[in-house]
């Protein structure tokens, strides 16, 4: 509520205290044999019995203001521990990306050496219509770099 931000606690406690007092007042009235005091009596009653109300009223929603900055300041410290925690997670996993980033690098290079190696072998066998020999090997060597790093 916009008014607890603009108006101490203290002053809803004291609201809620005067209205107790005025009701309290109110039955002392009819002790009090002075028709010019006792002619109050039922203004003094609905004021104070509205003050009680709005005093209970503000109170609860004190209250209630308070368990939801406790509950905001847990899930804050709940916030910074996942933040720690996912920073570690993520250094781990850019570990792991840069390690099998270079084993697909070497692979590669490991594979393209092959290739130009056993291609040499082949390079000068046609087939007639000027069609030339895939051989066995490069067949595998393609197959074995298109699986997955492991």
């Amino acid at each position: 509520m916009w008014i607890l931000k603009w108006l101490p606690f203290w002053i809803f406690y004291a609201i809620l205290g005067i209205g107790l007092i005025g009701l309290a007042v109110t039955y002392l009235l009819r002790f009090i044999p002075l028709p010019a005091i006792y002619i109050y009596k039922t203004p003094i009653q609905l004021v104070s019995i509205a003050l009680i109300v709005l005093g209970t009223f503000m109170s609860g929603a004190i209250s209630n203001e308070e368990a939801w900055l406790a509950k905001v300041k847990e899930l804050e410290v709940k916030i910074q521990a996942a933040e720690v925690e996912s920073e570690k997670e993520n250094v781990k996993i850019e570990t792991k990306v840069v390690t099998k980033t270079q084993i697909v690098k070497e692979r590669g290079q490991d594979i393209i050496k092959y290739v130009d190696k056993e291609i040499i072998k082949y390079d000068t066998k046609f087939l007639p219509g000027g069609e030339c020999e895939i051989p066995k090997e490069f067949i595998q060597v393609h197959n074995k770099a298109a699986e997955a790093p492991q």
